[in-house]
């Protein structure tokens, strides 16, 4: 190992569920290992003005079951600016810490790129991201959770569907990744899902009313991801009215919902097994690696390509989705 004393943590972006879990998991692993941890609070925009506080193990004590980020997140204009990564490297420096965990998604990994290629700082990633869009890992910390929020809702939805017999819109998160729309429908059963990627081959409204609504059913729903790319679920209950006025359309936008709540096994195990992964590769002097898992097997994946790579969606699940809404 090289000279890593000290190691910063932080947590940025979005919040997710499992970020505890993650915070937790790097602080006992990093000093299980004979290592100083300092927790960095509000993101980067701690590293710039100086919030920062040791960590010992109690500071992690009961709180690999809350959503949320104890560490809080926050956005940070200065970070975007020279200057302001001149400020959070003082600030390092100040504090002793000779390296940094950062849990979040692309665009908190891209701030940790730069940062390191300027001051030459080991920096280790954490896939900490409800939307499931980093390169390189199957999946990220929250998603699973993400996905158990949005399977709850729609079996409540489906309830008021089918006793109006209705045509329900149900708008998920995602950006412009549709892994918890397409995902969620097929756990829900719901009749279709219109997500971002294919947005420029295909009517996808017009294919769903022409294969997914069937005369054998009464009601429908449809989960529709949030992206520029897709309009969301009102730009399409519009075209239902314009198009197809027969249809009885309601929406609903699940929005913030999706980010809350304690988050399931999967998503503690998951950021456990990051976190102290996380200690493992500055232990190897690893450096600009976010630490995934594929085909259950911890990898490390080049910040450049977690970033830059566009994470696809398997064809088959679309297959799946429209085989079994029939």
């Amino acid at each position: 190992m090289g000279t890593v004393k000290c190691i910063g943590i932080l947590t940025s972006g979005g919040d997710a569920p499992g970020m505890n879990a993650a915070i937790r998991a790097v602080t006992r692993a990093a000093i299980y290992n004979g290592l100083q941890v300092k927790g960095i609070y509000r993101g980067y925009k701690g590293l710039v003005t100086g919030e920062i506080k040791e960590f010992k193990s109690q500071n992690v004590s009961n709180i690999i079951q809350l959503g949320g980020t104890i560490l809080k997140t926050a956005r940070c204009k200065e970070f975007t600016t020279p200057e302001g990564r001149q400020l959070a490297y003082d600030n390092m420096k100040k504090e002793g810490i000779d390296a940094l965990v950062v849990i979040g998604g692309d665009g908190s990994l891209t701030g940790a790129r730069i940062f390191a290629q300027e001051f030459d700082i080991p920096c280790i990633g954490l896939p900490g991201t409800i939307d499931n869009d980093l390169y390189g890992t199957d999946t990220t910390i929250g998603y699973d959770t993400a996905l158990n929020t949005i399977l709850d809702a729609v079996d409540k939805i489906r309830d008021t569907a089918t006793s109006h017999e209705r045509l329900f819109f149900v708008e998920v998160m995602g950006r412009d990744a549709g892994f918890l729309a397409l995902n969620g429908a097929i756990a829900s059963g719901a009749e279709a899902a219109i997500i971002p990627e294919f947005s420029t081959e295909v009517d996808q409204l017009e294919e769903f009313i022409k294969n997914g609504f069937r005369k054998s059913k009464n009601s429908s729903i449809v989960l529709v991801a949030e992206s520029e790319l897709t309009g969301g679920a009102m730009h399409y209950a519009e075209r239902v009215k314009n198009e197809y006025p027969q249809y009885d359309v309601r929406v609903t936008i699940l929005g913030h919902l999706q980010r809350g709540g304690s988050p399931t096994a999967h998503d503690r195990i998951l950021a456990s097994r990051l976190g102290a992964a996380a200690i493992d590769a500055i232990m190897e002097d690893q450096r600009n690696v976010m630490i995934g898992i594929e085909h259950d097997e911890i990898v490390y994946v080049p910040f450049s390509k977690a970033i830059k790579n566009d994470k696809p969606i398997k064809r088959d699940l679309v297959n799946v989705l429209k085989e079994l809404s029939i």
